[in-house]
């Protein structure tokens, strides 16, 4: 017999484990599931990790209504999910002076968006607040409520938080079309069988458009994914301490140069349109177009000590703004459409995505309370994930309490970022397991250093196999199809 659900969500990105979440506060069974094996593996795992004030979105726009909404709720998940946050507040730079007067016009879109705590300040006091700056700054805007985060993080806490409140996640689970009688949607057919549900909602990111097209709703929507290439660069060598973006331009906000949670500074992204929406390759041209970027906006910028590359794609689309006198033709699609009975319709979420997740999912639930929804609140519903030891950011004493508690903590796996045995078992086991390399690396920041893996990779393959009671043939980077090792070293086929 199939198991019915009150509320099934496609895809496991930050929206979409935030929509989980909300939803689990409430009586009904909430299914989400992920085509990949992990979630997060998608934009939310790729992107600058930046939490964005809101002066950027065209104002009357639902992407400058739910930046807004969204960055105010941060301080209070971060509290609640336990995950890493810190409002470090964000500069634009004008770089001469044919700029500045773009800076100002982003300080009045602020305002009209309702953003709070932005001021104006001179080239003096912004080459005295980021020593690294170009000397030709003549001004920027500063936005306070401005931060960064690990995308990746909150996308699992999000999801975990749900999973503890009675949400289950499928992983390796892909939506392959709509289970429909007449025009209501009844349920979703996948990769491991059919699952009948109330409410579907899309939450597939690079691939929303597909999903809507299939219930036949906005055939005109098409998603053409942004590519934004990216440096990261060795924290020992290089060390930017603020968040820069330069003017932005019609790909975008533009290529900022910006710390991290990690304490590493990343320098992009360009913004290049393309078709294949699995097309994370970087490119000599677009390397150094953020390249030059970058140095404009920090000519001191060794390029030397980059350690890494990566790529992130972002879910641009045709979304019309529906605000009467508004002209805009890249705005959120929030929506439960007429067409078809039973879907919730989300498409375009593209950057301030990340930061606008809490917002969208707030905004479904009013949706679906609108649509007749009677949500109940659970008697027992927790919003609290309990956060998982971080070694490396310990006191020597409180090392040493864990350790005694649990010697595995005291066996360092990663050399680089500092990260043991402990913990790594600690995150195969969680609400919902780590199962790769990747998704080990992606929750602890493993394997991300200077070797980038040479030196952990080798311990990590074992403790995943013993770990899950699988062979070490059988483990993989980042699922199916790429399994690290493919026999023994001394078999020899005859």
């Amino acid at each position: 017999m199939q198991e019915k659900y009150d509320y099934i969500i496609i895809g496991g990105g930050v929206v979409g484990c935030m929509i989980a979440r909300w939803l689990s506060r409430y009586e009904g069974k909430v299914l989400l599931i992920e085509k990949e094996a992990d979630v997060g593996m998608g934009c939310s795992s790729a992107n600058t990790a930046i939490v964005h004030a809101g002066y950027d979105p065209l104002p009357g726009s639902l992407k400058a209504r739910m930046n807004v909404k969204g960055n105010a709720m941060w301080d209070t998940l971060a509290g609640e999910l336990n995950f890493a946050f810190e409002r470090r507040g964000d500069y634009v730079v004008a770089i001469g002076d044919d700029e500045l007067p773009l800076v100002h016009k982003l300080m009045d879109q602020g305002k009209k968006n309702g953003v709070p705590g932005m001021i104006m300040i001179d080239g003096p006091e912004m080459r005295a607040r980021e020593k690294n700056i170009n000397p030709e700054t003549s001004g920027a805007l500063w936005a306070s409520t401005g931060g960064i985060c690990d995308p990746f993080q909150i996308t699992v806490a999000a999801g975990e938080n749900a999973v503890m409140n009675g949400a289950k996640v499928l992983l390796n689970t892909a939506f392959q079309d709509f289970i429909m009688e007449g025009k209501r949607i009844i349920g979703v057919r996948t990769n491991r069988g059919d699952f009948l549900g109330r409410w579907v909602i899309n939450s597939a990111g690079i691939y929303s458009d597909e999903v809507m097209h299939k219930a036949g709703v906005r055939p005109e929507f098409i998603i053409k994914p942004r590519k934004g290439e990216y440096y990261i660069f060795d924290r020992a060598d290089v060390s930017i301490d603020n968040v820069l973006f330069p003017v932005p331009s019609a790909k975008g906000k533009g290529i900022l140069v910006t710390t991290t949670l990690h304490e590493n500074t990343i320098a992009g992204p360009n913004g290049t349109i393309i078709e294949d929406k699995e097309d994370t390759s970087t490119t000599k041209e677009g390397l150094e177009e953020v390249a030059a970027g970058a140095l404009k906006l920090v000519p001191s910028l060794n390029l030397r000590y980059s350690i890494a590359n990566f790529v992130g794609l972002r879910p641009m689309g045709n979304g019309p703004c529906k605000t009467p006198g508004v002209v805009y033709n890249n705005d959120y699609i929030i929506e439960i459409p007429e067409e078809v009975q039973g879907l919730v319709n989300l498409g375009g979420i593209e950057s301030p995505g990340l930061t606008s997740a809490p917002a969208i999912a707030e905004e479904v639930v009013d949706m679906l309370r609108d649509a007749g929804e009677n949500f109940v609140v659970k008697k027992d519903w927790d919003p609290i994930r309990p956060g998982r030891p971080r070694f490396r950011n310990m006191s020597h004493k409180d090392r040493q309490l864990l350790v005694e508690m649990d010697p595995r903590f005291g066996q360092v796996i990663c050399r680089c970022e500092n990260i043991t045995e402990g913990e790594i078992i600690a995150e195969i086991h969680a609400p919902i397991p780590a199962q790769t390399y990747d998704a080990i690396k992606r929750r602890t920041w493993l394997g991300t250093g200077r070797c980038q893996g040479g030196f952990d990779m080798t311990r990590v393959v074992t403790i995943l196999s013993r770990e899950l009671g699988i062979s070490p043939l059988e483990v993989t980077k980042r699922g199916t199809g790429s399994e690290y090792l493919f026999r023994q070293t001394k078999q020899v086929e005859g």
